[in-house]
């Protein structure tokens, strides 16, 4: 089991070093959080800095893609990647995008942007100059000037994406579960921000808090066009 783990992780390692192409490093990206009707959206971005490693893929053995793994997973990742950085194994950062800012320029460009803004703190963190940027899904980064390729589905094919996959999704879990200790009706300990059928009662039965997202709840609360600006949060 253990030789079948770190053949996984091998093989996510190897995508990496393909698409490289003499790039000194290899940087993923990915977020968490575009489809909840409450909270921030988060990014990360990660690369490592020995992909041959023999002692690292066993450190990252269970590493895939972070809907796949159990929270509990995902939190001991979580520490492990963390902790690589320490060792000077690997660079990361983490990024959040504001309600506000979703309400302002869009989920998708807020995704991005974050995503854009945990790069360059790798960048500026490895001092390399030649860089190659995999991000998650079909959309590239706006405005941004290195190489980069888009994965579908790529937290289950790159170690970067996935790793990043990984402290995107526990961070915002963190921030979710620690704002519903203020707001427990909601039940964000639980749903994340999801609009799960709770979630949604809670929201009919109290209004939205200034954590919601108001373009995301124009259904639930079937307000008519004109009351529509009476929802601002901010």
């Amino acid at each position: 089991m253990m030789k079948n783990k770190i053949s996984k992780i091998q093989e996510l390692f190897d995508f990496d070093n393909k698409l490289s192409n003499g790039s000194d490093i290899v940087i993923g990206t990915d977020e968490a959080g575009r489809g909840p009707g409450a909270g921030p959206v988060f990014a990360a971005a990660v690369c490592f800095s020995d992909c041959d490693d023999e002692n690292l893929f066993e450190k990252l053995q269970i590493l895939n893609d972070s809907k796949q793994l159990t929270e509990h997973k995902r939190e001991e990742l979580f520490e492990t990647i963390t902790e690589l950085e320490k060792i000077g194994k690997c660079h990361f950062s983490i990024q959040q995008g504001s309600v506000k800012q979703i309400e302002k320029i869009n989920i998708l460009n807020t995704s991005l942007g974050c995503m854009k803004k945990a790069c360059e703190e790798i960048i500026e963190k490895s001092n390399k100059s030649k860089i190659k940027v995999l991000v998650d899904g079909n959309r590239q980064i706006k405005n941004f000037s290195y190489p980069q390729i888009t994965v579908v589905k790529g937290d289950s094919k790159s170690a970067a994406i996935a790793a990043a996959s990984i402290l995107a999704k526990v961070s915002r879990d963190r921030f979710m579960e620690q704002i519903s200790k203020e707001f427990p009706e909601y039940h964000w300990e639980k749903n994340k921000g999801y609009l799960s059928k709770e979630h949604i009662e809670a929201i009919k039965k109290f209004g939205p808090t200034v954590w919601h997202r108001e373009k995301f709840l124009r259904n639930i609360l079937q307000l008519p066009e004109k009351n529509k600006t009476q929802l601002s949060l901010f």
